[in-house]
């Protein structure tokens, strides 16, 4: 199989463009018109290679196709968007999912990036979670999981009560979309029992069970929270259509006054309502 770098080839046909329409548009428009070239260049017949970029990789089997991939990262050339988006649109083949389990980290992101949110590769998905990963993969392969949470929801749980990366697994069942009280009540006990107030209160805001609302509404009441905690808990409780009005001063609290020296709010700002308060005559 011939590997081609389609790429470099646009980038030549660009650069003799670029000599022969010099002076006729303008920075901006030369940001415009380019993508617009590249789709173009995609539908071009090279005599070389025999086909356009994307004939090229379409009349690729799905095994020929990943394997051209792999040679891409391997040989270290570049890989266009021809072949990305025809391996993207083509449902997450099995030889897909196989290069997940590659040992090359930037073969196994790419391989993520085009497997997406298809169930077919979820238990990839959870190995890499569980494996010897650099945390930007393993969020990779979680923010799959979260796209199409309900049907990662199982293992999930599983993996969450075996204690293998809890704050993933909140995360995925957080955004499940169909009701189900397991994750209601595992959601429900992680925001009472864990440590991060702020990161489990935002999780009970994307489930988005309005049943959560009076433990919401009786932990913010309490005098023990700082202010980044009463922010994220009145947050959660606004986005589950409930409402907190007590008044509060965090003007000693140490959150608030870096906050307020950062963002150099002025001292009389409401940080209940989020409005500068009135002065009274």
């Amino acid at each position: 199989m011939k590997l081609v770098d389609f790429d470099g080839l646009f980038d030549k046909k660009l650069a003799k463009y670029i000599k022969e329409n010099a002076g006729k548009f303008s920075e901006k428009q030369w940001e415009n018109q380019i993508p617009r070239l590249y789709q173009k260049f995609g539908d071009t017949y090279l005599n070389g290679v025999g086909a356009t970029p994307r004939e090229y990789y379409k009349r690729m089997t799905d095994a020929e196709i990943c394997f051209c991939l792999k040679r891409h990262i391997l040989e270290g050339v570049p890989v266009s968007d021809f072949l990305c988006g025809e391996l993207a649109g083509r449902n997450c083949p099995k030889e897909l999912v196989a290069l997940l389990y590659e040992d090359n980290e930037e073969l196994v992101t790419l391989a993520v990036n085009l497997a997406g949110a298809n169930a077919a590769a979820f238990d990839a998905y959870f190995d890499i979670i569980k494996g010897d990963y650099d945390r930007e993969i393993k969020d990779a392969a979680t923010d799959c999981l979260k796209a199409n949470a309900d049907a990662a929801k199982a293992r999930a749980l599983e993996l969450l009560r075996e204690g293998t990366e809890e704050e993933l697994m909140l995360e995925i069942l957080s955004r499940t979309k169909e009701r189900d009280d397991a994750v209601y009540d595992t959601l429900l006990r992680a925001f009472r029992e864990r440590d991060d107030l702020c990161m489990n209160a935002s999780y009970l805001a994307a489930y988005g069970d309005e049943r959560a609302l009076p433990v919401l509404l009786e932990r913010i009441d309490g005098e023990d929270i700082n202010y980044l905690e009463f922010r994220e808990l009145k947050y959660a409780i606004e986005a589950l259509g409930g409402e907190y009005t007590r008044e509060r001063d965090f003007s000693e609290d140490e959150y608030y006054r870096e906050l307020l020296a950062q963002s150099e709010l002025p001292p009389d700002y409401d940080v209940v309502s989020g409005r500068k308060t009135k002065k009274k005559n």
